[in-house]
């Protein structure tokens, strides 16, 4: 789309669905949630204006991190199916409404949390918004296969965030929640990125199933599966969890490794619309909300 009909006033039948689709609220609801289940298994409940504006704040930050990454990658999702009917490559809003409104909300979510609870979580939520523009989206999507797994780091920020505006301090707890969304993030994507591989190669994305092959991603998503798994099912043996949530851990992610399994030996090289793949990027999402879920359980319930 031309720059000169993208900032067109007259062109831009934009509403209030194509400011929410800036944030990405599908992505916004993961992020959300693990943030406040980082708050709520902290040892220290803060009071619950506190508590909600803090998860205000990471769902404002998640929302700036979503309008900055369709703002940059305008061009690229223009040459997408899945992104292509987005605001912007579609053209129902100019592009510098969308950064004008991505800086806006950043850097109201990071000034709003520090007020509310304090600098550290708001340094936080600074670094992670700062580290999804500009390290994932800018520099690694564009230019390695291995641009999810460093750029999963800035997925992996919520819930120690929450746990920080809880506490004002980082322990080891939030730590291993952030080392476990970081491990989650790969096998999840790769296995959405086998689905849409054909999209990334249109748009001169190296995600790992077009530079290496879908046998390659394949093998590297259950190997990060395992790994994810020791990591998940650590806070139980550290004594940092219980056994709801040991018992309960080892049980999804036993079930998130045989479907990583099916995936690895899945033969085909396009993924059927019900295959392995699909499977174990539908489970993922719930894995995670599942996990996160029974942490805060166990917490209330030890």
């Amino acid at each position: 789309m031309p720059a000169i009909e993208m900032s067109n006033p007259a062109a831009l039948p934009a509403d209030w669905r194509d400011i929410l689709a800036l944030t990405k609220p599908r992505v916004m609801s993961l992020v959300v949630f693990t943030g406040l289940c980082g708050m709520l298994a902290a040892p220290v409940t803060p009071p619950l204006a506190l508590g909600f504006t803090a998860i205000l704040c990471i769902a404002l930050g998640a929302g700036a991190c979503g309008a900055l990454n369709q703002w940059y990658e305008v061009d690229v999702d223009a040459k997408m199916r899945r992104t292509a009917k987005r605001p912007l490559p579609a053209g129902r809003m100019d592009r510098d409404v969308a950064l004008q409104f991505g800086v806006g909300l950043g850097a109201f979510s990071v000034l709003l949390m520090g007020l509310a609870t304090n600098w550290l979580a708001a340094v936080l939520l600074a670094v992670s918004i700062l580290f999804y523009v500009l390290v994932y989206t800018v520099w690694l999507k564009p230019r390695t296969a291995q641009n999810i797994v460093i750029g999963g780091a800035a997925g992996a920020f919520p819930p120690l965030i929450g746990w920080v505006a809880a506490t004002g301090r980082v322990d080891v707890l939030p730590l291993l929640l952030f080392v476990i969304v970081f491990l989650w993030t790969p096998p999840h994507f790769w296995a959405l990125s086998l689905f849409v591989r054909s999209d990334y190669a249109a748009a001169g994305i190296p995600m790992l199933p077009v530079v290496a092959g879908p046998q390659n991603t394949r093998r590297q998503i259950f190997a990060y599966s395992l790994v994810m798994t020791a990591a998940a099912l650590a806070p139980w043996p550290m004594a940092l969890a219980g056994p709801i949530y040991g018992i309960s851990a080892a049980i999804l992610s036993l079930v998130f490794v045989v479907l990583a399994a099916r995936v690895m030996g899945n033969r085909s090289t396009e993924p059927a619309q019900m295959g392995p793949e699909k499977h174990l990027f539908a489970y993922s999402v719930f894995y995670l909300f599942a996990l996160f879920m029974v942490l805060v359980v166990d917490r209330f319930l030890a």
